[in-house]
């Protein structure tokens, strides 16, 4: 009985030191947050909606390019990059297997269509870049840190985090920034149609379209031929006709091509975030750009340090927006309890489930470089809130900027106990 009781009082201690060391981030990001709902009340009027549009502005263009670029121009090598191969693999099953719940949500309780790419976007992103930047230092800097030596868990951790900012920044401005896009340039053209109150066979236009169409269709000229011409002639006229099918399919397949191409906007593949990630993960792959300009011997180490700087600005001054944004949803958005209940079930439980599936998967065939830091981080990355980044987005297509408040603040207070219990459960499981 005393050796069960030690060793119950030895677990005990050390889940509450693991809860600890997991909380101190979280609480960090909240206090940041209030700061920033307390500069957007009406007594201040500091982050007013004007104010903030002005500084979503200035993030997007400058603080995060600057904070990818410096932050992965240091920490990324060859390597590093060889070594941490799965986890492009990781962030894209995230966005896959959210995708996948979300587009299961939007069915179940049948969102409007113009919130739809709000709620896949809610369900698939995860704020991964940022919080991991304060997560992992803030772990690795506490005494009772669990992953060994403070400047090598910093370094590591650094160098997981960078990459985990760079491949968050390129599917959340190639593939969410494009489904709010879609959805609310639809909901736009939507409402400016106005319907006709003619029937489609009195109206002049509609008959007109109508009379484009062919009376007689393939199929009934080469029976006609078929009768004119004799049988022979008949069976040529089949295979030309059937030639002439295959053109036309692919004529189409080629067309829903190109509208798909250009409804996915192209040009967001090259968003300042995603230009200033490449960049970022060049210079740390060249050793010649690395030596240049990172280190305190470098000729250009004056570029690195300024963009050092900026970047610094990027994840308190998100965190300040995402407070002032939270603001707005306090005064209610009439989105239904059930979208925002489905939103949490995804982000909270079924992701991170999902997660723990995947990487003991993984770890199981040797799939995965075994260090605990970094199977910590993959984890993670699956219980992670919505990505800050979101609020940005429908602001700059103004398209459920209200219900997006409203869902990022549910979901950032569920989530100081979330994350931190789902830290502390995956700290245990990797130790």
């Amino acid at each position: 009985m005393r050796i069960i009781k030690q060793l119950w009082e030895k677990d005990t201690m050390h889940f509450w030191s693991l809860f600890f060391t997991a909380l101190m981030p979280v609480l960090k990001v909240l206090l940041i947050t209030v700061v920033g709902i307390i500069l957007a009340l009406d007594r201040f009027s500091i982050l007013k909606k004007d104010a903030r549009k002005h500084v979503n502005s200035m993030v997007f263009f400058v603080f995060i390019p600057a904070l990818a670029l410096s932050n992965l121009a240091k920490a990324m090598t060859i390597k590093s990059l060889v070594m941490l191969w799965f986890m492009p693999l990781n962030v894209l099953l995230t966005f896959i297997i959210g995708s996948a719940l979300g587009w299961l949500l939007i069915k179940i309780t049948r969102v409007p269509h113009h919130l739809r790419g709000l709620i896949l976007g809610c369900c698939a992103a995860g704020n991964m870049g940022n919080m991991s930047l304060i997560i992992i230092p803030a772990i690795c800097n506490e005494a009772s840190s669990p992953f060994g030596d403070k400047d090598v868990c910093n370094r590591n951790g650094l160098a997981y985090a960078s990459l985990t900012l760079a491949l968050g920044n390129i599917f959340m401005w190639t593939y969410v920034y494009n489904l709010v896009r879609i959805y609310s340039c639809k909901s736009s053209d939507a409402n400016s149609l106005v319907k006709p109150l003619s029937t489609p066979e009195t109206d002049p236009e509609n008959s007109s379209a109508c009379s484009t169409e062919p009376l007689v269709t393939s199929q009934n000229t080469s029976q006609t031929n078929d009768c004119a011409i004799g049988p022979e002639t008949g069976s040529a006229m089949l295979e030309v006709d059937a030639k002439s099918l295959q053109v036309t399919k692919q004529e189409k397949i080629m067309k829903e091509f190109k509208a798909l191409v250009e409804k996915m906007n192209l040009k967001a593949l090259l968003a300042p975030a995603t230009i200033g990630s490449i960049i970022g993960l060049i210079i740390g792959a060249v050793p010649l750009f690395h030596n240049a300009l990172v280190g305190d011997n470098a000729p250009l180490r004056a570029v690195e340090n300024s963009l050092s700087m900026l970047g610094d600005a990027a994840i308190p001054t998100m965190t300040l927006l995402a407070g002032a944004s939270l603001l707005d949803g306090l005064e209610g958005s009439g989105m239904q309890f059930s979208i925002i209940f489905g939103i949490l079930v995804v982000r909270y439980i079924a992701l991170p489930l999902c997660g723990v599936v995947i990487l003991k998967g993984a770890m199981h065939v040797g799939m995965i470089h075994p260090d605990p830091l970094y199977l910590f981080l993959l984890l993670l990355q699956y219980s992670f809130p919505p990505a800050m980044s979101i609020s940005t987005v429908t602001q700059m297509f103004g398209a459920g900027v209200s219900e997006c408040s409203l869902v990022m603040l549910v979901t950032y207070a569920c989530a100081a106990v979330s994350l931190t219990l789902w830290s502390t459960f995956f700290m245990w499981l990797v130790l």
